[in-house]
């Protein structure tokens, strides 16, 4: 990609797309293309078609989705299949038709059987039946994967795709109602402290092992696969380190300094026993992150707890689903 290449940016204003923005304008990109979702519905075809005949876009990071973590997953099972397919759908088949060079899909690890050997090799992709409180987000991505796939054998378009592992960072959700855990674990314990509570408490049992990802390092991954992958299949971005959601906690509670005790409600679901990826691809490419958790998490609390502080004040100020 020349520094001046027409580079669109699908989900400009989550926290994975913003991060690719950031990464891309870094590295000296400057020709970026980004619209709202007000300004551009992925789901409507015709509004989609039109877009790419207009702007004529060479490359494509396809960031745009709608996500949440366990509680809105299982609450919105239609939006989740539906949003998702459409969104890729569009974006896939208008890049075709419009002769983008290339185009990245990102997806989730989600992907997975629910029971699938550790570490998650790419290869184990459709070997048993997935985690059923996240299956039509899953269904959606491994449409995009095959899709992506399809598209190279029959059209030969160049179509990667990326599977990231759980992420924070800038410009991550903090609603309580529909955030993943680390943020919501940051919100939680600040409340906590501020409002001088016994105890937090965590969904679950807290033995769930999770591997986290800092967005800056996904999205530096993301650019480095976009210049140096070309084939068939997909990339795990990930750190290949995992943590148990209750070591997660505990590190939260004493980054944030909150001083009480957890405690873990076991009627609430755990999700997959564990996710963690392989990145024996990605490091063959020549990517290994390098933001440490217990630093990442030191430096999102940095810049979030104050806006935390506003929040409690009743100063809307935090971006929530």
């Amino acid at each position: 990609m020349d520094k001046s290449t027409k580079i669109y940016e699908a989900g400009h204003r989550g926290m994975a797309g913003s991060a690719i923005v950031r990464n891309l304008n870094k590295r000296g990109y400057n020709n970026i293309l980004v619209r709202t979702s007000k300004e551009l519905d992925l789901r409507n075809q015709q509004a989609v078609f039109d877009f790419f005949a207009q702007e004529k876009p060479e490359y494509v990071f396809l960031a745009a989705a709608k996500v949440g973590g366990i509680l809105a997953n299982n609450t919105y099972k239609a939006s989740f299949l539906y949003d998702n397919i459409m969104i890729q759908s569009n974006a896939i088949e208008a890049s075709r038709v419009h002769g983008v060079k290339k185009l990245l899909f990102l997806g989730s690890t989600c992907i997975y059987p629910k029971m699938a050997p550790q570490p998650l090799k790419e290869e184990y992709l459709l070997t048993g039946a997935l985690e059923p409180t996240n299956e039509p987000y899953a269904i959606a991505k491994i449409a995009g994967i095959k899709m992506c796939d399809a598209f190279r054998h029959q059209y030969g378009c160049n179509f990667v795709s990326v599977m990231p592992t759980n992420l924070y960072g800038p410009n991550d959700n903090y609603d309580l109602h529909n955030s993943h855990v680390l943020p919501a674990l940051l919100r939680k314990f600040h409340t906590a402290k501020v409002q001088q509570a016994s105890h937090v408490e965590i969904w679950g049992t807290g033995s769930p092992l999770r591997e986290f990802l800092h967005v800056d390092d996904m999205a530096d991954a993301c650019v480095h696969v976009m210049l140096n992958w070309n084939d068939y299949g997909f990339v795990n971005l990930g750190t290949g380190v995992d943590i148990s959601i209750k070591d997660l906690a505990l590190a939260v509670k004493d980054v944030v300094g909150f001083e009480g005790e957890l405690k873990f409600d076991t009627s609430k679901p755990d999700g997959t026993p564990r996710k963690l990826t392989d990145v024996t691809r990605l490091h063959s490419l020549g990517w290994k992150h390098s933001i440490e958790l217990r630093d990442g998490i030191a430096a999102v609390y940095s810049e979030v707890k104050d806006l935390f502080d506003q929040e409690l004040k009743g100063n809307h100020v935090l971006r929530e689903a």
